[in-house]
């Protein structure tokens, strides 16, 4: 498709592989692991989080803004501010989100603290607000079993798969017997996608189990939830749906996107991570997927060319191998590219005797407002509920 619409990009996505390698092959790498680790445990003793962080690997995610903050400013301590910050933003945005993971995805108990996953909520959330408001739009409710609902036996996941696959492969000139390749693939991942993920669902709860229960023995009345990666959830079929229609929609996007030099290529794989948490806070609805899905891309898109140079420079100052990039330069749908990753790392590189005190006033902000308001108001109206049911009174 890239080369049959002549797209002509010069910052090449590489997958966050090679940039989880940077992240391990860093100098300052242990530190910041200890203090993400640390993070957690001083926020879960002064009850500040209830977000039990299990998923060491992802660790990765939050590490790597101060690994190319420390590359940019040589200051190891800035470096180390910039993942804590990230550890704390991660942590409790776990804790906000777990409504989200128990109610449309039924995993009570367990948050996701994968920055990937997390960071779409970024721009999602309030364009969900806005979209709120618009007439017509706000109106629509529109999902997967209404799709099986309408279309009978083209709105089935597999058939879905089957068209999608086939219309890609027109697109970008195969013959035949690539294009049906593709569409028989296409059909498969959305038949066995959501098996592989229970499967991995069904491994990783006998570890969520015992987790819950050393805590439940440990620290009795103390509520805890159990960090988990987010693979968890991507196999759910309106996430995998959302993100087969967003991918192609993406590398489209990259094309007219004013100020953008990425690539799409090897991340594309990993979209139904940045659109997962989008589905669940939509409650699977498919038009506002779509439209907030391409809106998380395309952000992610920006930020990648915006720190794309100092990526490029990173990866060559560690010895990874940069030959696939063919010269160009090199970005992903990973580390400084997500949106909360973005902005720290924009805050930590910036004049901080201005960037952080905003930074630090704007998510005390968002914590008090999340924490204290939100929550009143949630006990007003329950409130008054009370007060005007017959039932109850």
């Amino acid at each position: 498709m890239v080369k049959n619409f002549g797209i002509k990009l010069d910052a090449l996505d590489v997958d966050w592989g090679a940039i989880a390698a940077v992240t391990w092959s860093s100098p300052i790498i242990a530190i910041l692991i200890f203090v993400i680790l640390l993070s957690n445990i001083v926020l879960l003793i002064l009850k500040k989080t209830n977000t039990l962080d299990v998923d060491i690997w992802n660790y990765h995610h939050m590490a790597i803004v101060g690994i190319m903050t420390y590359f940019v400013t040589k200051n190891v301590a800035l470096g180390v501010a910039a993942t804590i910050s990230m550890a704390v933003i991660t942590f409790k945005m776990s804790d906000w989100t777990e409504h989200l993971v128990k109610d449309y995805f039924g995993l009570p108990g367990v948050s996701l603290p994968t920055v990937s996953a997390l960071s779409s909520l970024v721009v999602a959330v309030p364009l969900n607000m806005l979209l709120d408001r618009i007439p017509g739009i706000n109106k629509i409710n529109f999902d997967i079993k209404d799709a099986k609902k309408y279309l009978g036996f083209f709105g089935e996941p597999m058939i879905m798969g089957l068209i999608l696959g086939g219309v890609i492969g027109a697109l970008a000139k195969y013959d035949i017997t690539k294009v049906l390749g593709i569409a028989v693939n296409m059909a498969a991942v959305m038949v066995l996608i959501p098996k592989m993920t229970s499967l991995f669902m069904e491994g990783l709860m006998p570890i969520s189990e015992a987790a819950k229960k050393f805590t439940k023995t440990k620290f009795k009345g103390r509520k805890f939830l159990i960090g988990l990666d987010a693979a968890v959830v991507v196999g759910n079929t309106e996430v995998i749906t959302t993100s087969l229609i967003v991918i192609p929609l993406t590398i489209a996007l990259a094309v007219v996107l004013p100020g953008n030099r990425v690539l799409p290529f090897a991340d594309l794989a990993v979209v139904p991570f940045r659109v997962a948490l989008v589905v669940a806070l939509t409650r699977g609805n498919f038009i506002k997927n779509i439209i907030m899905g391409l809106a998380c891309t395309g952000a992610i898109l920006l930020a990648g060319t915006k720190t794309a140079p100092v990526m490029t420079e990173l990866a060559k100052s560690t010895g990874i191998d940069l030959s696939m990039a063919g010269g160009a330069l090199i970005s992903s749908f990973a580390a400084t590219s997500l949106t909360v990753s973005f902005i720290v790392f924009e805050v930590f590189t910036g004049n901080i005797m201005i960037t952080v005190p905003i930074f630090i006033a704007s998510f005390m902000a968002i914590w008090f407002y999340i924490e204290v308001i939100k929550k009143r108001k949630k006990g007003e109206k329950v409130e008054t509920s009370e007060e005007k049911s017959p039932v109850l009174q």
